[in-house]
């Protein structure tokens, strides 16, 4: 992989035993996918979802970097509170198959960037609709959403599939504001959008008082937290991957999230390409 040698494992060994997918094909997917996946995480710390023993197994969530990963991978700390994490950059595709080879099949990313740490350049809603039968609440109030954020704010709105039930709408910033100012707006926003349908939506964190009603989740855009990054698999059944919508797409009400997988996202992009290309350069400054 560019010139880096990446020694293989068990490539046989069963990590989806509904769909029949083995470790080599998730290594072979993470490979052919390198070029769309690096440049949503090359400049930010990662957190990796392992699962050893495939899906049915233990998960490992793991930020920091193991000693035996070999010195061509690059590393960056992060301050904690007492110390420093020793997180993964995934700058190069080498590193992405190396990963998918320890059983990685979540990628989490920071929603800042090496740049700029304490100042995010994303910010996130994550709709979480209470069920599975729930995604059509999701999409109906994503487009509600980016109602409030483009027409009436003037920002620049991304939305993808979470690979679950819901659905991730990304908003580029400017890296300028801090961690609780961002978090702040979008509690806001939040709010604005509940009241507008209390009987839909709520930004209630505990689950025992949201009953069937959607969760607009903004607790994400937070220092150190992670949202998963487009393009990865799910360690779930289907193999279901988190993957970049056109908002044409959300408008229509036949969207079904199932249908992007490991197996089927290379026809799709072949098809439609990737909704997300230049994202960066739609930045804006957050309203006051």
């Amino acid at each position: 992989m560019g010139g880096i040698p990446v020694q293989l494992s068990h490539l046989d060994k069963v990590f989806f035993p509904d769909d029949g997918i083995t470790k080599g094909d998730l290594v072979a997917y993470y490979e052919s996918m390198a070029p769309r996946i690096i440049g949503y995480l090359k400049d930010r710390p990662l957190v990796m979802d392992r699962y050893p023993d495939g899906i049915t197994g233990q998960r490992l969530v793991q930020k920091n970097v193991p000693q035996y990963f070999p010195d061509w991978i690059t590393r960056a700390e992060v301050k904690k509170q007492g110390g420093v994490v020793r997180h993964v950059i995934c700058d190069k595709p080498a590193t992405l198959v190396y990963l998918a080879n320890q059983a990685c099949i979540e990628l989490h990313v920071f929603l800042s960037s090496l740049a700029a740490l304490d100042q995010p350049d994303q910010l996130v809603f994550d709709l979480d609709p209470p069920d599975e039968a729930g995604f059509d609440l999701a999409r109906r109030h994503a487009l509600n959403l980016r109602e409030i954020l483009e027409g009436d704010l003037g920002l620049a709105t991304f939305v993808k599939t979470t690979g679950g039930k819901g659905l991730h709408v990304h908003v580029p910033l400017r890296p300028e504001a801090d961690f609780d100012t961002v978090r702040g707006f979008a509690r806001d926003v939040a709010t604005r959008l509940a009241s507008r349908f209390p009987d839909e939506l709520t930004v209630e964190p505990r689950k025992e008082q949201r009953g069937h009603r959607l969760y607009l989740d903004i607790m994400r855009n937070a220092y150190a937290q992670t949202v998963v990054a487009p393009y990865s698999v799910r360690g779930r059944p289907g193999a279901h991957v988190s993957t970049p919508l056109y908002w044409s797409e959300v408008e229509d009400a036949t969207l079904n999230p199932g249908q992007f997988t490991m197996r089927t996202i290379a026809a799709e992009l072949e098809r439609r390409g990737d909704p997300w290309a230049g994202m960066a350069r739609r930045r804006r400054r957050l309203p006051r």
